[in-house]
């Protein structure tokens, strides 16, 4: 456990990924491992990371586990998940897979290191934290038909998809609520407004 606490308090992990559509940058599990590797190293610890597919109420999970390992100590487990979306513009179901065992990894490795990604209101994880509380609303009522198809004509590209899904945590377009949709066609309608012609 004192090397957990020595691991949490020396690991800085960056934001090494950028979103163009959305405009923010982002860290990754990736971003996660590279960052902890040597600080494991000095410890004498090390990680083993697995992936685990499960059924949830019909929806297909995939639940990782990242374990914190060193000699003559007790092994740290922790668990996240992350639901496949039932299809996604672009990718097979191997691909789509993958894109849930990075999500889940990193939020278990989040757990395990204590990365709070919620503090900076530019990350996707703030994002999804104020999308929950909204949607958890009644009066927030799903997006009008208008504004589904609109979304369908702005968001073409997979990179574009990928940043609705996760800025709202939905599987799919229709998920959003008129409020979402709403500030997405806004956002669209800036940037269209802002590039040089």
């Amino acid at each position: 456990m004192n090397k957990l606490i020595d691991i949490q308090s020396e690991l800085k992990a960056p934001k090494g990924q950028y979103n163009r559509f959305g405009d923010y940058k982002y860290r990754s599990a990736e971003d996660i491992l590279e960052a902890v590797k040597p600080i494991l190293k000095k410890h004498e610890c090390y990680l083993t990371l697995s992936d685990e597919p499960v059924s949830i109420d019909g929806r297909h999970y995939i639940k990782a586990t990242v374990t914190l390992c060193a000699e003559n100590a007790s092994d740290v487990k922790v668990t996240a998940y992350a639901r496949e979306p039932e299809t996604k513009k672009g990718m097979d179901e191997s691909q789509i897979t993958g894109a849930a065992s990075s999500y889940a990894r990193k939020y278990a490795l989040n757990g395990l290191f204590a990365i709070d990604d919620t503090k900076d209101a530019d990350t996707d994880e703030y994002a999804n934290q104020t999308a929950t509380k909204q949607t958890s609303n009644p009066a927030n009522k799903k997006a009008t038909e208008k504004q589904v198809n609109m979304l369908r004509n702005i968001l073409k590209t997979d990179e574009q998809i990928s940043w609705a899904q996760t800025k709202y945590n939905i599987s799919d377009i229709e998920d959003l609520t008129i409020e979402q949709a709403s500030r997405i066609i806004k956002l669209y309608k800036e940037k269209k407004e802002n590039r040089p012609s």
